[in-house]
């Protein structure tokens, strides 16, 4: 019995709610108590008869996980590393008006965890960092081009919503900021990334090479969770099944796939070189092999050009044993048998010979006729304002231009600069940090990679892909947070 209230103890006084269980305002905690089982007994009742014994048991599932992230914010963030890695566009299977996403509650219960110190007053400490300022003004931007946009458009509850999402995976960047203060948390939340997305990987590989039939069947049942069916699951080089299969995984899009394995990928590679890797070596030897391999069957070719210029970079910059292998894998590419066909892809990409190619640049010729109409502040989300133009285009540059204007280009290609700054100006400190060091490259490389990326692919700024919207200002704040330990470092050396 003293082992358990002792367990029982240790949890209360870790969890992120000791401000409120531990405070003075008892009222406050008798009042939430009382609350909750009232809504728990009617709630539950009304629920059973109205959605089912299977819904229910689902809600009581994540009331479960809801309250063990309670227990360590970092529980919250694996949590919300792992929807993003496996599964991205998961939803609830039931309506409560709209139907909210796996993502939309695990950023619900970060964000709880987060804020409630500062509500019941125990946390005042809040770092808005050099970078703060300048994406505040983004988010402003895109507040008001949102609303000006309105009037050549209908509002709906779907762009209400995703548009609110789009801000919720902005204001994650200062979250992280505030919560990831030491390399040691900073490694942790590497780690899961990593982990999440060699799964990823090693999942689209099976899924690759399973029968079709037997690849449709098992995507199909995540139908339930508001994922497509059918044998529409099965991707093809330009949606022809006389062409390449590529691999999708739980990401329902191969690009959107590539997206995510650029930034792992290349944020592993420094681990190779630490004193103290965040995993084993051997082990990851073999995440790097699934996730280059699972890259390479998504046949995404902005996102494997991006993973090879940022290895690249970070080759040039500090890691030069790596060049060696760098050219002998390219060497490697370029004469085995089973990679001509890819290569060949490759080819007639650089020389806008194949379909794809053409209809991208017919996207940015549309592009560039819109923005020249609509400069300063774009037409905001809810689509152009004229018949004869649209605002789908794969480019993250060209689509911020569009809804957000020159104006919100500019200020976005700022934060970039500042963000890339920052790295040139404290490298030489962190270099100095071991444990920091590789940490440091792996995110820095993974910024460079989302950058280069941005160029042929529009993930990371999409009402449409929340997920890669979230991941992305997930690595901007890991990569601020970096700095703000290299700079205390050494104020605190001082």
């Amino acid at each position: 019995m003293t082992n358990w209230r002792t367990t029982v103890q240790d949890l209360l006084e870790s969890s992120p709610l000791r401000p409120l269980l531990f405070s003075r305002r008892r009222w406050l905690l008798i009042a939430i108590a009382v609350l909750l089982m009232a809504a728990l007994s009617i709630g539950g009742g009304w629920l059973i008869a109205e959605l089912g014994a299977l819904p229910v048991l689902i809600l009581l599932v994540a009331l479960g996980l809801f309250v063990w992230i309670l227990r360590d914010i970092e529980i919250a963030y694996a949590g919300v590393i792992g929807v993003i890695t496996l599964l991205p566009f998961a939803s609830l299977p039931f309506s409560i008006g709209f139907k909210p996403t796996f993502l939309d509650l695990a950023l619900g219960g970060l964000f709880f965890v987060w804020l409630l110190p500062y509500l019941l007053g125990e946390e005042q400490r809040f770092d808005a960092t050099p970078l703060g300022a300048l994406v505040l003004v983004f988010a402003f931007l895109a507040i008001g081009t949102f609303i000006a946009g309105l009037g050549h458009a209908a509002l709906t509850v779907t762009l209400v919503r995703r548009f609110a999402e789009t801000l919720l995976s902005i204001a994650l960047f200062y979250l992280v900021v505030n919560t990831v203060r030491d390399a040691g948390r900073l490694g942790r939340l590497m780690r899961w990334l990593i982990l999440g997305a060699t799964a990823a990987a090693a999942l689209g590989i099976i899924l690759y090479f399973l029968p079709d039939l037997l690849t449709v069947r098992i995507l199909s049942a995540l139908g339930r969770l508001g994922y497509p069916t059918g044998v529409g699951v099965l991707r093809y080089i330009r949606d022809d099944p006389s062409l390449m299969q590529r691999a999708t995984s739980t990401s329902v899009d191969p690009n959107v796939l590539g997206s995510l394995l650029n930034l792992a990928l290349v944020m592993t590679v420094p681990q190779l070189f630490a004193r103290r890797p965040l995993l084993p070596r051997w082990m990851l030897i073999v995440c790097l092999g699934l996730m280059g391999i699972c890259l390479g069957l998504t046949i995404s070719r902005g996102s494997m050009a991006a993973a090879v210029l940022a290895v690249l970079a970070i080759s040039v910059l500090r890691y030069r044993k790596l060049l060696p292998w760098f050219a002998a894998a390219l060497l490697l590419v370029l004469v085995l048998p089973w990679t001509q066909a890819y290569l060949q892809h490759f080819i007639e990409g650089l020389q806008l010979q194949d379909l794809s190619m053409k209809m991208r640049l017919g996207e940015y010729k549309d592009a560039f006729i819109l923005i020249r109409r609509y400069p300063l502040l774009g037409v905001g989300f809810a689509g152009a304002p004229d018949i004869d133009i649209y605002t789908a285009v794969a480019s993250v540059y060209l689509t911020i231009a569009e809804r957000m204007g020159l104006i919100g280009l500019t200020v976005f290609l700022v934060i970039a600069g500042v963000l890339l700054a920052r790295f040139w100006r404290w490298r030489k400190v962190a270099e100095t940090l071991p444990e920091l060091e590789p940490l440091w490259y792996g995110i820095h490389a993974a910024i460079i990679g989302g950058l280069i990326a941005g160029l042929s692919d529009h993930y990371f700024f999409s009402l449409d892909f929340h997920h890669s919207v979230t991941l992305f200002w997930l690595i901007v704040g890991l990569a601020t947070a970096s700095v703000q330990i290299a700079r205390s470092s050494v104020s605190g050396n001082q």
